[in-house]
């Protein structure tokens, strides 16, 4: 599980990376890794972009859309631990280390919208749209 999480973290890291170099000085790059438990950076573009969940103040940002199977980051910037757990069955769950930690989760694959939430914080919610 442990190389799996960080092959997909390597690709995610190479992909942003890439992306970093392209005309316009854009920073998302594409990716893909099985769903599990990490997290992604957020971003529009669904299928060309790796999409990121960024955590601050026991917030999840904005809503985030991205395309089926997508790698999504998340980073959280809290000196607490979070996690980014899907609302309904066991679509997601990632548990994320305070203090600029990162995890990355694989995207469901049906469209859809999901709601997500951390369980150490019951009042954080987010939701991710898969289209």
């Amino acid at each position: 599980m442990k190389a799996i999480q960080a092959r997909a973290a390597a690709l995610l890291l190479a992909a942003l990376l890439v992306g970093g170099c392209a005309p316009g000085g854009g920073s998302s790059g594409a990716a893909t890794a099985p769903a599990t438990s990490t997290t992604t950076a957020g971003a529009t573009s669904a299928a060309t972009a790796a999409a990121t969940i960024t955590i601050r103040n026991f917030d999840f940002g904005t809503p985030v859309t991205v395309a089926p199977g997508a790698v999504v980051m998340v980073t959280n910037m809290d000196n607490a631990a979070h996690t980014v757990t899907a609302d309904q069955g066991s679509a997601f769950d990632v548990d994320v280390r305070g203090g600029g930690g990162t995890g990355t989760f694989t995207a469901p694959s049906a469209p859809g919208t999901y709601a997500y939430h951390c369980t150490y914080h019951p009042n954080m919610h987010g939701t991710l749209t898969v289209k």
